[in-house]
């Protein structure tokens, strides 16, 4: 039995859950979100709890049993919390700015890049090098993040780049010189 699968997901109070067929609902403080429930999983809700169960013990459910179980719990912690990643910028010249809904980074090219908000994506710029980017979906915000990672990813000779907060880069020695 899946160790994950198993544990039963708490609702706290002010989250508001609806399982319709196929499809499960999380409505919270901060906004909702839908999902449809993968194979043959089976979700039940009783009183303030969710447990997640699988019919067969094939390797198809058995791989989407503890999944599932995940993806539901991070739905309600999303609606309750939230998600957020930072970022930070390293380099001379690199920098952030918010502009509206948009972000606009200046990472060495020669014309600044424009990353367009998502719906249900915020952008925090506290300083000119660190982006927090915020949501109620933790894949949406995780892939947002690395989106903007991939623009300009952290170098290995000076570190230049933009990485996760606390990414450890692992950095290499620049040329030996002539002897």
């Amino acid at each position: 039995m899946s160790r994950i699968g198993k544990a039963p997901i708490s609702i706290p109070s002010g989250v508001e859950v609806s399982i319709a067929g196929r499809t499960i609902t999380v409505k919270g403080s901060k906004g909702s979100l839908t999902r449809d429930i993968p194979g043959d999983i089976i979700v039940t809700k009783e009183d303030s709890t969710i447990t997640v169960s699988r019919p067969a013990d094939d390797r198809v459910n058995r791989s989407l049993h503890g999944l599932t179980r995940t993806l539901i719990s991070n739905m309600v912690v999303g609606v309750t919390d939230g998600y957020a990643k930072e970022l930070d910028i390293v380099g001379v010249g690199y920098r952030a700015e918010a502009q509206g809904q948009n972000l606009r980074l200046a990472l060495g090219f020669s014309h600044p890049v424009i990353v367009p908000a998502p719906q249900g994506i915020t952008f925090e710029v506290p300083q000119q090098t660190k982006v927090i980017v915020k949501g109620i979906d933790k894949e949406l915000v995780g892939q947002v993040a690395a989106n903007i990672r991939s623009i300009r990813k952290p170098e290995p000779y000076k570190g230049k780049g933009v990485r996760y907060v606390n990414e450890r880069i692992i950095r290499k020695a620049g040329k030996a010189g002539k002897k």
